[in-house]
């Protein structure tokens, strides 16, 4: 079984690829001053790229947890993934409210694709 670590750091690989799966770290937003909706935009066009740089899609994701700072922003945040997630090939998801990292952050997204 080979494990590839793609954009490897000290801490944290942006995704692992093994077994023909590819796990995605939490990705966050890099605009924290806008809005839930703005945010979730931000997220998944990086959730785009990286699947793209590992020869994947959004219409392979078969698992997603979304966190988000306040449950508050759900319909916000559900605006901006309903426009972007493929119809016909949506992922099991879960999405909770959870205290993240960066107080600016209002969400963020971990998933598993196939490739």
């Amino acid at each position: 079984m080979s494990i590839y670590r793609h954009k490897q750091g000290a801490r944290l690989a942006e995704a692992v690829v093994t077994n023909g799966l590819i796990f995605l770290a939490g990705q966050v937003p890099e605009n924290t001053g806008a809005d839930a909706k703005a945010q979730t935009e931000n997220v998944l066009g990086q959730i785009d790229a990286l699947l793209a740089e590992l020869d994947s899609d959004k219409s392979k994701i078969v698992d997603v947890t979304i966190f988000l700072a306040s449950l508050a922003d759900y319909d916000a945040m559900n605006a901006a993934w309903d426009a972007w997630v493929p119809a016909g090939s949506v992922p099991a998801r879960a999405t909770v409210e959870a205290k993240l990292a960066n107080p600016a952050w209002k969400v963020e997204i971990k998933l598993v694709a196939a490739r």
